[in-house]
């Protein structure tokens, strides 16, 4: 889904070796003319991924040439999460009783509800003094195990809140601690993510479609768990190169996904250890996804129209516990209904992401910028457009 990454002195020197003046961009990219001044100035330095991937596309370079390191949160705003920065990046010494192996491991079904459930402020004071009780069980199989799967946890919830440092780390050490190329494989498609939110979409495709190389089973006797860590390489792989306008690699990779979730035929929960669902159902939101970037709206209301009905709305898989990836999508169909100028029906889709997922949501600035668009449109705030607004930190 569109990110938000600082892009202005690239744009300006691709620019004027284009030979393009400021209005001539705008006009062949369909990005106002403001906003490019803006960013060439250095008035923002930051803006959404699909402004940045329109104006790649005009000037015929991959989107990650005009793409520098996106910054983190500030100190202020990362606040709430230094404790679990800290945690993943600074070596704890504990005076207090040893911790066990047994005991790590009897807290790790607390910490993946509250993970699965989005409460992120619960789960970070559950794996802050967890982690530190991880790092002292020391270097057996079982505790690399289950240190491995705090860590990546811990990962995926730092990139959440743009903590990427700390997020980094936290991988990195994961994916050392890994005891199998299962759960290896399931950190990488996170460090995928992190690296795609970072803007660094090559360096994100090349580690996707590696793995994804390594790993690929023989199709025949596969078990579900390998197809579903292929399936996801592969679907990281194909967000990076789309991003990057590499659009008929990036058709081809999700092809090949798709086809490894038919062979499937069904859609798997989140199992014991693995962090997201994967399926069909899965790919379909992946695929809605690639219609947003690639300017498509209407192409994700015609997909989810049929199951309207609801909560159904947004094709909520039925029978599965409603996961991160289907809030992602719903996001996704809010920002198909603004680009079309249905701002009801983006509201009513916000709404009930923040009811199910509020603190999630406050963590997405992809929530806010849908918003404001909506707000910019309106003459007029609902109350209910006053409430997403304090969810999301927009200010009005």
């Amino acid at each position: 889904m569109p990110e938000e990454t600082d892009i202005g002195s690239s744009l300006r020197k691709v620019r004027k070796r284009r030979g393009l003046t400021q209005r001539g961009l705008a006009d062949v990219s369909d990005v106002s003319l403001s906003l490019i001044r803006k960013l060439e100035q250095g008035e923002i330095t930051d803006t959404r991924m699909e402004t940045a991937h329109k104006l790649a596309s005009a000037l015929r370079v991959p989107t990650s040439y005009l793409l520098e390191r996106d910054d983190e949160e500030s100190a202020t705003e990362g606040k709430p999460w230094r404790p679990l920065g800290q945690a993943v990046q600074v070596a704890t010494v504990r005076m207090s009783q040893a911790p066990t192996v047994e005991g790590v491991r009897a807290m790790l079904p607390e910490v993946r509800s509250a993970y699965f459930d989005n409460r992120l402020a619960e789960l970070t004071g559950l794996l802050t003094p967890l982690l530190a009780d991880a790092d002292a069980l020391g270097d057996s199989a079982e505790a690399r195990d289950v240190r491995s799967h705090l860590l990546q946890i811990a990962g995926s919830v730092l990139t959440q809140v743009r903590q990427f440092g700390a997020a980094e780390t936290a991988l990195r050490r994961a994916l050392d601690d890994a005891p199998d190329r299962l759960r290896a494989s399931g950190i990488i498609a996170t460090w995928s993510w992190l690296l795609v939110r970072q803007g660094r979409l090559a360096a994100s495709r090349e580690l996707a479609t590696k793995w994804a190389d390594d790993v690929e089973p023989k199709m025949s006797r596969a078990t579900p768990e390998e197809l579903a860590a292929f399936g996801w390489l592969l679907m990281q792989a194909s967000a990076a190169a789309l991003r990057d306008n590499r659009r008929g690699e990036a058709a081809d990779t999700m092809r090949l996904a798709q086809s490894v979730s038919v062979l499937l035929g069904r859609e798997l929960p989140r199992g014991s250890e693995r962090l997201t669902t994967w399926g069909p159902t899965t790919v379909r939101y992946k695929a809605c996804e690639r219609h947003i970037v690639l300017d498509e709206p209407d192409k994700v209301l015609r997909a989810v129209k049929p199951k309207r009905s609801g909560r159904a709305a947004a094709g909520k898989p039925g029978g599965l516990a409603v996961s991160t990836e289907y809030h992602r999508h719903r996001l996704d169909v809010a920002k198909a209904h603004t680009m079309m100028r249905q701002y009801p029906e983006a509201v009513d889709m916000l709404t009930s992401v923040h009811a199910e997922a509020p603190e999630w949501l406050a963590s997405q600035r992809y929530a806010r910028d849908i918003l404001g668009d909506v707000v910019e449109k309106r003459r007029t705030l609902t109350p209910e457009m006053r409430t997403l607004a304090d969810a999301v930190s927009l200010p009005l």
